[in-house]
């Protein structure tokens, strides 16, 4: 009887979503407060439009330069490294030789059962590095094109969670109106958010849900609340 072929999903696309979390869930809440806390000043809907598409295209650039520094700091951190094991593996084989046994002795294998291995890594230059930078560094090869990835996927996503509690101020006409329309729209958004996130990194979504509501909600309202009390 044939079997079935076990096949298995990996998420893989990990540092994406990480900078698409990064980006969605301070472009919710930072424009948010800052609309709000305008709007508990009281000042005119213009300059509250005025004030958020500011603040979204610093924010945007900001976030985005950050993660791209960010990027390009793991990008020669791995290098450096790989720079300082190829050099160990020359100049002191023993040495690292044994620090391949004793990572096998951390996962329950004896040093006589992993000697074969150690001998075969030995033989091959690249494929012993390789395997030093991932089991002694913990350390993955990185995307040359990362750096860009994850600026423009930050800055972004940024920008589209920045638009949804500003656009009520845009769209209508009194700042009434659009403080309680952005207000239910974002938290509508940060739920939602909260809530796809989780789905994608295996956490609980209703808890991911509401811990992101809770957040950009109390962020939103001290906000409010600072504005009310100076004006």
């Amino acid at each position: 009887m044939p079997l079935t072929p076990h096949i298995e999903h990996h998420f893989t696309a990990s540092e994406t979503v990480r900078d698409v979390v990064i980006g969605m869930a301070d472009g919710l809440t930072v424009p948010f407060a800052l609309a709000a806390g305008l709007s508990g000043a009281a000042v005119a809907t213009r300059v509250v439009v005025t004030a958020g598409i500011a603040e979204i295209s610093a924010g945007a650039i900001a976030m985005g330069l950050g993660g791209y520094l960010a990027a390009r700091s793991d990008a020669e951190h791995y290098a450096s490294e790989r720079r300082r094991e190829e050099l160990e593996t020359e100049t002191v084989p023993k040495v690292e030789s044994q620090e391949i046994t004793g990572i096998f002795e951390a996962y329950g294998i004896a040093p006589k059962d992993s000697a074969p291995v150690v001998a075969a890594l030995r033989l091959n230059r690249k494929a012993w590095v390789d395997f030093m930078m991932r089991f002694e560094l913990g350390l993955e090869i990185p995307d040359p094109k990362r750096a860009m990835k994850s600026a423009l996927t930050i800055g972004g996503a940024y920008i589209a969670g920045g638009l949804i509690p500003l656009l009520p101020y845009m769209l209508l006409g009194t700042l009434a109106a659009a403080l309680k329309v952005s207000v239910l729209a974002t938290l509508l958004a940060l739920l939602a958010f909260g809530f796809v996130k989780a789905k994608f990194t295996g956490s609980a979504p209703i808890r991911s849900a509401l811990q992101t509501l809770l957040v950009g909600g109390l962020a939103a309202t001290a906000a409010f609340i600072i504005a009310r009390a100076i004006s």
